[in-house]
């Protein structure tokens, strides 16, 4: 039985979309001499950075800083493939320094909520977090030779957690409602763990239709 065909995410079309200009991007930043793995550390710095102003309390300059780095996380696959890179370690920096950028900010949201005295919140953004790890990690583990299913469906694939995150980082400020950002965590939090039970009943379906 042929393997189920998973929908076409938010995430997939914008690829689409912009498969051309990042590719003219890449292609002069390959002639440059740059390194895709120079582009997929400083995505990371500067994540960190924004997270340290998310922490403090910054949360527009850190919205701002996340949207800044947003082309570094898609031009260094570009600038990979311009290059014809045929390793396997880009790949793998990159999937990792993207749960460490997951990391700094929820790390950061949970130190703004414990400044602000709101252990609830501090809770949410945890369960946000473990919710993109297993996104993550329901796609990674099912990729294997073993497994072998490509998974990329879900509500909250990477591009949609990032929009909601400057969404809630920059919304509230201009719309002086705070209480926005929560509505974002929660939303985050609910959302990513949805995600990743979807994800597992597709690779479950998949493996049951060829009978492994």
């Amino acid at each position: 039985m042929a393997q189920p065909t998973p929908p076409v995410t938010l995430t997939d079309q914008l690829r689409r979309l912009t498969a051309w200009p990042l590719n003219a991007v890449a292609t002069h930043l390959h002639r440059w001499g740059v390194h895709p793995d120079v582009l997929t550390i400083l995505g990371l710095v500067l994540v960190a950075i924004a997270s340290a102003f998310i922490a403090l309390g910054q949360l527009q300059m850190g919205g701002i800083l996340l949207v800044a780095g947003l082309p570094l996380d898609a031009l260094d696959g570009a600038v990979a493939r311009v290059m014809q890179r045929k390793g396997r370690f880009g790949a793998v920096l990159d999937s990792t320094l993207d749960r460490f950028a997951d990391g700094f900010i929820f790390a950061a949201l949970s130190y703004h909520f414990a400044l602000d005295g709101r252990p609830d919140m501090i809770l949410w953004a945890q369960a946000a977090l473990i919710g993109s790890l297993g996104v993550s990690y329901v796609r990674a583990r099912a990729d294997e030779v073993d497994v072998s299913v490509k998974v990329n469906i879900g509500f909250f694939t990477r591009f949609e957690r990032l929009a909601v995150i400057v969404a809630m980082l920059i919304v509230p400020g201009l719309l002086l409602v705070p209480a926005l950002l929560e509505v974002g965590v929660i939303v985050l939090a609910v959302g990513t763990n949805i995600t990743t039970i979807q994800r597992l009943y597709y690779v479950y379906r998949t493996l049951k239709q060829r009978g492994e």
